[in-house]
C-alpha cells in the first residue's frame, strides 16, 4: 500500500503524523551451530549489533539482554542440539522495544523448572522470566511452521510507550 497524502479529519485538521522511525529499527538474524562455543559468540554479536545501531540501552538493560541471550542459546544447545544442529538468533528493534529470539528445530516447548538447592542448572528460564517481568517485558514461546520453536523475550527501551512489543 502506498500512502500518497493525508486525509483531513472531520474537524478539518489532519491527524498528527507518526514519528519517524528511529535509525536503529530493524531485524537482524544469524545462525550458529548448536555448540557451547555459540553462547559467547551470540552474546558478542548482540552486544556489537546494539552498539553499532546506537540503540539507547543503559548498562543494566544491556546486561539483562545479554543474560537472556546466554540463557536462551544455552538452552537450545543443551536441549535441542540432537534435533537441531543449527540454531538461529534474531534481534528485532523498534522505537520502543528490543526483542531477542532463539529458534531451533526441536518441537517441545521448554518449561521453567524449580531446581533443587544443590543443583547447578535448571534455572535459566526462571531467570529469563524474572528479568523480563522486572523490566516490564514479555516472554513467550512460538511454534514454527517447520515444527520447531522460537523462544523469545522482548524488553522495553528507555522511554518506551506502553504498547505491547512487536510479535513475530
Amino acid at each position: 500500500m502506498e500512502i500518497v497524502g493525508r486525509v483531513p479529519s472531520e474537524t478539518g485538521h489532519a491527524p498528527p503524523a507518526p514519528p519517524p522511525p528511529a535509525g536503529y529499527e530493524g531485524t537482524w538474524r544469524f545462525t550458529a551451530p548448536a555448540l557451547d562455543s555459540s553462547v559467547p559468540q551470540a552474546r558478542h554479536a548482540v552486544r556489537e549489533l546494539l552498539a553499532h545501531q546506537r540503540v539507547p540501552v543503559h548498562d543494566e538493560l544491556m546486561a539483562s539482554l545479554l543474560l537472556i541471550v546466554s540463557e536462551l542459546v544455552t538452552n537450545a544447545v543443551r536441549h535441542a542440539a540432537l534435533l537441531s544442529p543449527e540454531i538461529a538468533v534474531e534481534v528485532s528493534l523498534s522505537r520502543d522495544w528490543v526483542r531477542i529470539a532463539v529458534e531451533d528445530n526441536h518441537p517441545y516447548r521448554p518449561v521453567a523448572l524449580m531446581a533443587d538447592q544443590g543443583g547447578t542448572g535448571g534455572r535459566g528460564l526462571l531467570l529469563v522470566t524474572a528479568i523480563t517481568e522486572e523490566a516490564g517485558g514479555v516472554y513467550d514461546v512460538d511454534h514454527t511452521a517447520s515444527g520447531g520453536k522460537v523462544v523469545w523475550a522482548a524488553l522495553p527501551l528507555p522511554g518506551a510507550a506502553t504498547s505491547p512489543p512487536p510479535s513475530r
